[in-house]
């Protein structure tokens, strides 16, 4: 340990954060290092709703953790303080309907909730374009992590309405960001052919991060959110790897807070190894813990019956599922389908004796991890 054993204990008001917010997940950092070709072309893209016109298209792809959403965010920061130009960033995690998706943009630019019943879309819809054709402004929507309108299958009426309305509202200026984490998922190919028609978006790729890449950008974190000398170059140097090894930046930034809780636990001014290895163990679920965030009750229930029945024939699986649930089987297969798609099971298709092709299904974590973050 690096604190002198007489001087470097805390005290109970005492802490090692100058400012623990920057280690939160959705923080938006002052600098954005080692993505200035991205900022670039999204700028490149967005530069027209400045001259009130609409801006171009965009789809940002990328691993997880890889600064897409964060890219995004600075830029409506500065969007917004332009005349004319209105900036909705809406969670397709949350907010994973057509109806959902509006009802959000609709709460942005009047500021209050529609109602929960009681108004149809098309009236919702109508009352967010005439807004924006009375008081001349562009929209740009982010449709942050897509891919779940997909999984839904409500991502081509959501674009189709977002991209064809001012067709039906003349007048309204809309453009579009989509960001997706899943590599797997063919975008345009899976969208209808009238969306295709009209969706031909700039592409701009997030790749991971190397580790020069990601220690530099922790570093930079822990000189924001750490009192000085509280994490030296060695400690820094794990953390590092083990976001590397992760490919998850968010696991990292998660990983030096938790790392610094840690040590405040020890009443030690510094972090130490102990403390960066023991902070792994629950940090290294970031991914988990954010798609389980997300989930409808029947999801959250398959998890659970799939943890609890790890490694059993996929008919088991069903028969516990459908005796919580009461939902059948064409339900099941769509959810399965959908947590394959997130990573949080696996299902393959394997040959078993005298049985032909049955579904295997598995989870993609330690069960215990998944029941405890349940």
């Amino acid at each position: 340990m690096r604190e002198d054993p007489e001087e470097g204990m805390l005290s109970w008001d005492e802490t090692v954060f100058r400012d623990e917010h920057v280690f939160e997940i959705d923080h938006v950092p002052e600098t954005f290092n080692h993505r200035e070709s991205q900022l670039r072309s999204l700028k490149y893209a967005l530069r027209p709703a400045v001259r009130g016109s609409r801006p171009l298209n965009t789809m940002v792809r990328g691993p997880p953790g890889t600064g897409k959403t964060t890219a995004v965010q600075k830029l409506f920061g500065e969007l917004g303080t332009q005349s004319g130009v209105r900036t909705v960033r809406v969670n397709c995690q949350v907010d994973s309907t057509r109806y959902a998706v509006f009802s959000r943009v609709f709460e942005h630019i009047f500021e209050y909730e529609p109602p929960s019943s009681g108004i149809s879309f098309k009236k919702l819809f109508g009352q967010i374009t005439d807004r924006l054709v009375e008081d001349d402004e562009v929209l740009v929507v982010a449709l942050d992590d897509v891919n779940y309108l997909f999984y839904e299958n409500e991502a081509s009426d959501t674009l189709y309405s977002l991209l064809r309305a001012h067709e039906a509202h003349s007048g309204a200026r809309i453009g579009v960001i989509i960001i997706s984490s899943d590599l797997s998922l063919d975008v345009i190919d899976e969208l209808d052919g009238r969306v295709q028609s009209v969706f031909r978006p700039e592409e701009v790729f997030f790749p991971r991060y190397d580790v020069d890449e990601i220690v530099d950008i922790l570093r930079g974190r822990s000189k924001r959110g750490f009192h000085e000398d509280v994490i030296g170059a060695p400690e820094l140097d794990q953390v590092a790897e083990f976001t590397a090894d992760s490919g998850d930046l968010r696991v990292g930034i998660d990983l030096l807070r938790r790392a610094g809780l840690h040590a405040e636990m020890r009443a030690s001014r510094t972090v130490d190894m102990e403390d960066v290895e023991a902070a792994y163990d629950k940090s290294k679920y970031v991914h988990l813990s954010r798609c389980l965030q997300g989930l409808s009750d029947p999801e959250r229930e398959l998890v659970r019956v799939v943890a609890e029945y790890d490694g059993e024939r996929a008919g088991a699986v069903y028969d516990a599922f459908n005796e919580a649930t009461g939902l059948g089987y064409t339900r099941y297969s769509e959810l399965v389908n959908k947590l394959d798609q997130l990573g949080v099971i696996e299902a393959r298709y394997t040959e078993i004796e005298g049985r032909g092709r049955t579904r295997a299904i598995s989870l993609a974590y330690d069960a215990d991890a998944v029941l405890d973050r349940l």
